[in-house]
This record gives C-alpha cells, sequence and structure tokens, in this order.
C-alpha cells in the first residue's frame, strides 16, 4: 500500500487545495488565515471555520464526496484542539468528563453510495491522537443510526422545512452505552443545527447526561 501511494503521489501530486502548494492537502499557512466561524450558533455546538469560505467548502466536499480521505486527518487534528480547549472549561466547571464521540451516521443507502462516512474517518483520527496523548476519549460508531433517508440538508433553504425533515431520523441501538455519559457529537457542518439538534433529543431521551457538538464549519 505504501508503494502504490509512492506511485500515486508520483502520478497525481499533493497540493494544498487552498494554495497550490505541494506535499499537504491543506498546508498550515492557509489553515492558519481561514476565517473563524463567526454566525450564531446553539451554544452547545462549537464550528471552527466559516463555511462560506471556498477553500473550506471544497475540502469538506472533497472529503464527503470524492475519497480525499486523508483529509479526515488533517480536520481531526484541528477538531481535537478545540475539543480539548473546550473540555478544560467544562470539566471544572460542568463535570463534563469522560466523554464519548459519537459522529453523527449516514443512512445505510448513503453508506453504500459512498463507502465510508467521513465523519467516522474523522472520529477514527481524533482517537488516534487522544491515545498518543493519553487523553481518555473514546468512539462509539453503531450507537446513533440513521433510520430514515432524507433530503440533504443543503438543498433545504426554509429553517422550519430542515427541522421538519431531520424528525424521526435517528435511534439508539444501545441505550447502556450513552446512558449517564457525556456526549461529544461530531459533524462536518452545522447550517441550523437542526441535524444536531435531533441527534441531541434522541440521546437525551436514551439518557446521555450532557451533550455538546464540534463540526469543522458553520
Amino acid at each position: 500500500m505504501g508503494f502504490l501511494n509512492t506511485i500515486l503521489s508520483t502520478i497525481f501530486p499533493i497540493k494544498c487545495l487552498s494554495c497550490g502548494s505541494g506535499n499537504t492537502d491543506l498546508c498550515e499557512k492557509c489553515l492558519a488565515q481561514f476565517p473563524e466561524a463567526e454566525r450564531e450558533t446553539a451554544r452547545w455546538i462549537f464550528p471552527i471555520y466559516d463555511y462560506r469560505h471556498p477553500p473550506v467548502r471544497k475540502a469538506i466536499w472533497m472529503l464527503k464526496y470524492k475519497n480525499r480521505k486523508r483529509l479526515a486527518k488533517v480536520f481531526a487534528e484541528i477538531l481535537y484542539d478545540k475539543i480539548i480547549e473546550e473540555l478544560s472549561d467544562l470539566y471544572a466547571m460542568e463535570n463534563f468528563r469522560d466523554p464519548v464521540l459519537i459522529p453523527i451516521p449516514l443512512s445505510k443507502k448513503r453508506h453504500r453510495e459512498r463507502g465510508y462516512n467521513q465523519i467516522e474517518l474523522i472520529c477514527q483520527e481524533i482517537i488516534k491522537i487522544a491515545n498518543l496523548r493519553d487523553e481518555n476519549l473514546k468512539s462509539e460508531n453503531k450507537v446513533l443510526v440513521k433510520i430514515k433517508e432524507t433530503e440533504h440538508q443543503a438543498r433545504i433553504k426554509n429553517r422550519s422545512k430542515r427541522l421538519e425533515n431531520v424528525i424521526g431520523t435517528f435511534e439508539i441501538k444501545n441505550s447502556a452505552v450513552v446512558k449517564n455519559k457525556n456526549i461529544i457529537l461530531i459533524d462536518d457542518v452545522a447550517t441550523t443545527g437542526a441535524t444536531l439538534s435531533e441527534a441531541r433529543k434522541v440521546l437525551h431521551t436514551a439518557g446521555a447526561r450532557k451533550i455538546i457538538a464540534f463540526t469543522i464549519a458553520h
């Protein structure tokens, strides 16, 4: 696999999606210059970048639809730092300890079509980083499941329609995993927050303690 990757990188050299420099999908200079998310979200949702910035939007799209799985590691490193930053306050103020990362799931149909869930890939990379840095984080990929095929939220402009679109979307497969646990939801983009809010509602019903969410962009 390493040899194949070397051959592929020679034929299709890796370039920064923002500035075009070599050897990385997103260079540190460009990442440092990406605008932060400034639009208002619910206080429990923590987005990092402004989705209106074209390179941010392109990078998420490439990870999501074009099999650019290397970007999962890039985004995981950014999300990990943000998570640890916020947890330092939550530990002390709200006893937010031993959190469980849960990725927003795809429907079975979309998972078959795409072949992977980019959010699961990001969570896997976050856990790898946490293990290396001796942080107590774990991830559960099969607890929150999507049971309803819905229209893409990005295609729905009306907020109330977005809320209606996700009602009844999720269910919990094993409530014992989340009961009395602190949960961190992970998603790529928060627009109105409807998807995250529906997931949060289902998790609370299953007995989860406190739930927060982190996204790449808003």
